[in-house]
């Protein structure tokens, strides 16, 4: 699940836009679904379920599951696939490294070496007990690549996942420059673009991290209030598993996380990178908006901006082979 970063002055208007994602994303699904039928029934045709595909490691075997444990006794859980040219792939909030399984699945068969992990109160890795924060992304992927032992890396982020790499660029400017030697930013963002009032920032986080939420999710139709963070024609199974992860991850942990990111501002640390940098963004993320890889683009010298047509937020899911491309591409720039 992304971070409910809108195009506009989010902070303090997240409770708004928390209720806009699920309740909006429920109705277009509606609307698509019943257009969908009739045009199915005209047609006289039978609609079917998208096929669960694309989630899994396929023919090749999961690979074990290790940890790394940071200074402040969180285990994080760490998965080391493949070799050759090392990429990192940091998630979203709310997810788990699964979202990115289809475009790491891809880079090791093309030859590369993948480390993914799971942040931390995400997935099978534990919170820790330091406070929940945008540096502290930062000083965990700091950890990761030290325990890793990587060089040479591609670091790409995907939503939360980007904003841990421009974190580090801001917080570790020294391990970013020793450990990779290129960026790619997905459907991310680096600051708020205005501000709102405390108290509905407050209401937003106790939203957010309520049990409606995770029982809506749990729901038969709890596919249905993920709807609005895709862009054309969503797979089922892609749904179903934001939807799933989001409702699984700790009730505070998606509080705390929210809370730091509206309150973010990267912007003076992400101008001092100094590595090739791609941004990429769908058309149609109402979340991440392409405004915000525009501003990311002009912070950062020399990046580069790819926008994917009719995609949405969830463009490791939505497609993997983009994605992977501009990963690959990354290491020629």
């Amino acid at each position: 699940m992304p971070s409910l970063h809108l195009p506009r002055s989010h902070r303090g208007l997240l409770a708004v836009g928390a209720a806009a994602a699920f309740v909006g994303g429920a109705a277009a699904y509606r609307r698509v679904q019943v257009q969908r039928a009739r045009d199915a029934a005209d047609a006289g045709i039978a609609l079917d379920q998208p096929p669960a595909h694309d989630l899994g490691w396929g023919e090749m075997e999961a690979p074990p599951q290790l940890t790394v444990v940071t200074p402040d006794g969180g285990v994080l859980a760490v998965w080391d696939v493949g070799s050759g040219p090392i990429v990192v792939l940091p998630h979203c909030w709310g997810c788990s490294h699964a979202v990115w399984v289809p475009v790491a699945r891809r880079l090791v068969e093309s030859g590369h070496r993948v480390v993914l992990y799971d942040q931390r109160g995400h997935g099978a890795s534990t919170r820790g007990t330091a406070p929940l924060s945008i540096e502290m992304l930062g000083d965990d992927l700091a950890t990761v690549l030290r325990a890793r032992d990587v060089t040479e890396a591609v670091l790409a982020g995907h939503s939360m996942g980007g904003m841990t790499i421009m974190s580090l660029a801001t917080y570790h400017p020294d391990v970013l420059a020793q450990r990779a030697c290129a960026i790619v930013l997905v459907a991310t963002a680096a600051a708020d673009m205005g501000t709102g009032p405390a108290a509905a920032e407050w209401f937003s986080a106790a939203l957010i991290s309520s049990r409606a939420v995770s029982l809506a999710l749990h729901s038969a139709a709890g596919h249905r209030f993920v709807r609005g963070v895709f862009g054309s024609d969503p797979v089922r199974s892609h749904m179903d598993l934001t939807r799933t992860l989001f409702a699984d991850t700790a009730p505070p942990v998606r509080a705390g996380f929210m809370v730091a990111m509206s309150a973010m501002n990267l912007l003076e640390g992400i101008a001092t990178i100094g590595i090739p940098t791609t941004v990429m963004v769908g058309s149609r993320d109402r979340l991440t908006a392409p405004a915000r890889a525009a501003q990311m683009v002009a912070a950062i010298p020399g990046a580069r901006l790819v926008t994917l047509a009719g995609r949405g937020h969830m463009l490791p899911l939505e497609d993997p082979d983009a994605v992977t491309a501009e990963i690959e591409r990354a290491f020629q720039d």
